[in-house]
């Protein structure tokens, strides 16, 4: 297994990535975000709009800006997930969240290294771009559950961000079981234990719009921090078992 690099990606241009990609976009309140975050989906690339239970009108924005709703009423972040990645049926399924702190068109090459070969899931190491724009509570669980993946796994990632590239197939391929806040590491462990080669890069993280449901506060953090740390402490999956379901 080779370990990331947060060097960015050289001479991967937008032609290489062309092909299908599904943009799956956990939703939960987001009226505010939702122009901006789907005026950068990448022309002709699917955004499917997975709404959580939105109370702000949100899905009928979505609808109204050419997106595919996905409606997923079991609350939670892995829930939210798992629904779009069932719901994509493109070769390349990528993850953003949907609160304007990242843009979504910096996926492009992304999918460019995921389709070229050169990595199975690419990962973007979220650097502030803004005051506020990742608080500090939030940034010291990051990096303690990234020190915790480290010695798991033995991945030296600096982040567990969710701005994420890989194949659709070896992603159902993995059979992740977290509905929670618990999915992004999940996802990269299950990856480690089937030897998946895994990329990591820059890229600008913005002041989101509105309050954040997860890592807002010091609850809503520890909260994270709890579900990530039963996920690392499971035992590590059977690494045929995990890449024969890869290859189906």
């Amino acid at each position: 297994m080779t370990n990331p690099t947060s060097a960015p990606v050289h001479g991967a241009a937008a032609s290489d990535a062309v092909g299908p990609v599904d943009v799956v976009l956990p939703c939960l309140d987001e009226a505010e975000a939702l122009p901006w975050v789907l005026a950068r989906i990448p022309e002709g690339w699917r955004a499917l709009v997975v709404d959580n239970g939105s109370t702000d009108g949100s899905p009928e924005i979505a609808r109204a800006l050419g997106a595919t709703v996905v409606e997923e009423p079991r609350r939670g972040f892995g829930s939210a997930c798992d629904a779009g990645l069932r719901a994509a049926t493109a070769d390349i399924v990528c993850f953003c969240d949907c609160d304007a702190s990242l843009d979504p068109g910096l996926l492009v090459p992304f999918v460019a290294e995921v389709r070229a070969g050169r990595s199975d899931l690419v990962l973007g190491r979220r650097r502030p771009a803004g005051r506020g724009a990742w608080p500090a509570h939030a940034r010291a669980g990051n990096l303690a559950l990234a020190r915790l993946l480290r010695r798991r796994t033995g991945l030296r990632l600096h982040d567990l961000g969710p701005l994420r590239a890989a194949r659709r197939t070896d992603l159902l391929g993995l059979a992740l079981t977290d509905r929670r806040s618990g999915y992004p590491l999940e996802m990269v462990v299950r990856a480690a234990d089937a030897g998946w080669r895994v990329a990591e890069h820059d890229v600008p993280y913005l002041p989101r719009s509105g309050a954040s449901k997860v890592t807002g506060t010091w609850r809503g953090t520890w909260h994270a921090v709890r579900d990530m740390s039963r996920v690392l402490r499971e035992e590590p999956a059977a690494a045929d078992a995990v890449q024969a379901g890869a290859a189906r």
